[in-house]
């Protein structure tokens, strides 16, 4: 079958499909979980890109070049600069396409640490990497149903290997309800990177032992697989070694060891945060790479804590009412107060904010910070704080690819195999700038989709050739198959074979049946399911048993669990859309709330 095989259904993988249906082709997409999504979810700051048309109507003076240089510094020596101009250059049409194709709203900007301009999107609800992310998984799983013969979309397909004949990638091995399936065409990988890879033959410990026991952001499929399967072929990897520690991890007060932490928006800096130690001073310049503040952070003594005062909490304050509901930030009426609750010094706090706004109004921070946001900092204001630690968060070594999204070998191009996003290395050099994850997954996803298409055409044109010329000879059909549609054309006296539509390689299960009969509860009963193994939750006046859901829930099941016996809906709006239930977990809904 004339097919792309997209491996991972993350914002890379997804974007990688889309360009491939643009261009005429066929999909099939696989991905290990049950639901798509992958990190790209999870993304908090927003998306990157140079020269947009937010930007003009903004007034922000941005272009790639700009875009390019502070992509290059915070790339330092290692930088790859064909890639990071593919990457930066390609920016601004990657923003619009996601505004215009998906219609996704990204009409806000933001300076993260790093940029010179303001050029991180993100738009008024929700956080832009599950907003953007859920477009395009909603409209490939649309045309999944109205086209199925273009485009197809396997969960719970975890592939294993790469079927590598003759020099090239002709297709994968996976495994699917305890099965070894096999599918053949041109393969883009999109597996994502190994921040959390601690597997046995675990490529972080193999590079990076010593951030071994770092909590981590990513979710437990991010083990590396794409790299490994191209390592078993023969295939380049590029900085492996260059693992991204993020200085923001989220401390739950609750749970201050648990391994997987969620990750404070960079953006709550970009708005004006305060980076403080224990003793409430500043040890930083809070807009530095992120590479730059952990290591400030492993020079001073914590428990170090992110403090936004009222005018920037109030510009961000969908994400700090977030990270409230997950009991992951507090607020204070005043220093005061703040200082009680935490043991922070209140004089210091005084001196501390006394300090910054001097250092605004003169611009010489012994840091280095050059931009400043919603001053002045001041004892009676209100203020949002969390705790926050070093976490794993983002590789930039994997799969060596060339500006095509080709991979790479020692002799070249590997013909057949193509990778994008996260699991594609050299992109961001020795550091990744905040708002690029997302940016490099939609840049690379269409560079990817697009070279998946050409090499598909490309093979159908050889093929038909070939054929062409055996059947003049010969005087037999010539078998052309087109669209997943088999054809054969006849010369001479030759019969023609049947036409016929090539089956799928697998049929998706039916999802679980949501309950006939919808019952009626008190909160008072939701209450009493608030174990692990009973865990009811309440949405918009439904009450859903989650308790089989948990293991597969894209945000990991702590997630959910925060809210058991309890109404989620304020915290569910603020990540999901109201679709989402009926979509992927009807069979969770038991029944309705009723009033005592």
């Amino acid at each position: 079958m004339a097919q792309t095989i997209v491996v991972g259904g993350g914002l890379a993988g997804l974007s990688a499909a889309h360009t491939v249906l643009e261009r005429g082709g066929n999909v099939v997409l696989l991905d290990k979980n049950a639901f798509l999504g992958g990190n790209s979810t999870k993304a908090t700051s927003g998306i990157n890109g140079a020269g947009t048309s937010t930007q003009i109507k903004l007034g922000i003076p941005d272009n790639s070049l700009i875009f390019y240089e502070d992509s290059a510094k915070s790339a330092r020596a290692e930088i790859q600069p064909h890639l990071t101009k593919v990457l930066t250059y390609q920016s601004g049409s990657a923003v619009e396409w996601i505004q215009d194709k998906f219609q996704v709203d990204l009409s806000l900007v933001s300076r993260l640490g790093g940029h010179s301009q303001p050029r991180t999107h993100r738009g008024t609800e929700q956080f832009p990497g599950m907003t953007i992310t859920y477009a395009l998984m909603k409209k490939y799983e649309d045309t999944c149903k109205a086209e199925p013969k273009r485009a197809r979309l396997l969960y719970k397909a975890n592939v294993k290997k790469l079927i590598y004949e003759d020099g090239k990638v002709v297709g994968v091995e996976f495994e699917k309800d305890g099965k070894s399936l096999k599918e053949y065409g041109v393969v883009v990988l999109a597996t994502g990177g190994y921040a959390a890879d601690f597997t046995s033959d675990s490529l972080l410990k193999k590079y990076r032992p010593e951030l071994w026991d770092l909590p981590t952001t990513n979710g437990d499929h991010c083990t590396g697989d794409g790299i490994k399967m191209t390592l078993a072929i023969g295939g380049n990897t590029i900085h492996m070694n260059k693992v991204q520690v993020h200085p923001t991890g989220l401390v739950d007060p609750k749970d201050p060891n648990a391994k997987v932490k969620f990750l404070a928006a960079e953006a709550l800096r970009g708005v004006g945060g305060l980076l403080l130690d224990a003793d409430g001073k500043r040890f930083a310049d809070e807009l530095g790479h992120r590479d730059y503040v952990t290591g400030q952070m492993w020079k001073n003594k914590g428990p170090f804590r992110l403090v936004l005062n009222g005018k920037g909490g109030k510009e961000i304050e969908w994400h700090c009412k977030h990270y409230m509901g997950r009991g992951l930030m507090k607020h204070y009426k005043s220093a005061a107060e703040l200082s009680k609750d935490t043991g922070m010094p209140l004089d210091n706090l005084k001196t501390t904010f006394t300090t910054y706004n001097e250092i605004a109004k003169n611009k010489n921070d012994p840091f280095g910070k050059k931009f400043f946001h919603n001053l002045p900092f001041v004892p009676n204001d209100e203020f949002w704080v969390a705790i926050v630690t070093p976490v794993l968060h983002f590789t930039m070594g994997g799969i060596q690819i060339d500006d095509q999204s080709r991979v790479l070998s020692p002799s070249g191009p590997i013909p057949g195999l193509i990778a994008c996003g996260e699991v594609a290395g050299g992109v961001h050099g020795a550091n990744r700038l905040g708002g690029s994850s997302l940016l490099g997954c939609v840049v690379y996803g269409r560079v990817a989709g697009a070279t998946a298409a050409t090499a598909v055409m490309n093979n159908l044109s050889a093929q038909r050739r070939v054929e062409g010329i055996a059947g003049h000879i010969a005087g037999t059909p010539i078998k052309i198959s087109v669209g997943g549609v088999n054809v054969a054309i006849t010369y001479g006296d030759a019969p023609a074979a049947q036409t016929q539509a090539a089956p799928a390689a697998v049929e998706e299960a039916p999802a679980e049946e949501a309950p006939t009969q919808l019952k009626s509860y008190t909160m008072e009963d939701v209450a009493k399911h608030n174990k692990d193994d009973d865990c009811w939750v309440v949405v918009n006046g439904k009450v859903l048993d989650v308790t089989k859901f948990l293991p597969d829930h894209p945000g990991g099941k702590k997630a959910i669990l925060i809210y058991k016996g309890r109404d989620a809906t304020e915290e569910f709006l603020m990540m999901h859309n109201e679709d989402v239930i009926e979509r992927y977990a009807k069979y969770t809904h038991i029944g309705n709330i009723v009033k005592n």
